[in-house]
C-alpha cells in the first residue's frame, strides 16, 4: 500500500484568531468548511497548489485543550523569510530564529494556540 498525506486536524480554541493566523499571515486558503450539528466547526485550508490541507477543527462547547507532547509542528516554506520576520515583530509574537551557521534558515512562531509553526526559507 502506498500511503499519501492527505491533512492535519488540530484543535483550536478561537476560529477567527486561528483563521487571521493561518490565512492572513501564512497566505493558506480556505477551500472547505462545514458545521458538525452544533457541535463544531471543521475549516480546511490548503497552501496555493493545493498540495496539502490543515483542518482546523472549533469544538463549540468552550472545552480547553493542553497540548500533547507527542506533536511535533507543523512546517511551511516561504520564498523570502526576512519580510516574514518584519511581519512577525510587527504583530509582536515570540519566534525563534535558526541560528547564523545553521544551513537551513527558519523561524518557530506559535499559532493562537500555542502550537509550534516552522517557516523555512525554501532553497535556492
Amino acid at each position: 500500500m502506498q500511503a499519501r498525506l492527505a491533512h492535519t486536524m488540530i484543535r483550536v480554541r478561537d476560529l477567527d484568531r486561528s483563521l487571521d493566523f493561518y490565512s492572513g499571515f501564512l497566505g493558506l486558503q480556505e477551500v472547505r468548511r462545514s458545521n458538525i450539528g452544533d457541535e463544531a466547526t471543521l475549516v480546511f485550508l490548503a497552501d496555493a497548489a493545493r498540495s496539502y490541507f490543515i483542518e482546523l477543527t472549533h469544538n463549540h462547547d468552550g472545552r480547553d485543550y493542553e497540548l500533547g507532547s507527542q506533536f511535533g509542528h507543523l512546517a511551511f516554506h516561504v520564498n523570502d523569510l526576512a519580510p516574514v520576520i518584519a511581519e512577525v515583530e510587527k504583530r509582536g509574537w515570540w519566534y525563534r530564529q535558526s541560528k547564523p551557521s545553521s544551513r537551513s534558515k527558519y523561524i518557530f512562531v506559535h499559532d493562537p494556540d500555542g502550537y509550534d509553526i516552522e517557516i523555512l526559507a525554501a532553497a535556492n
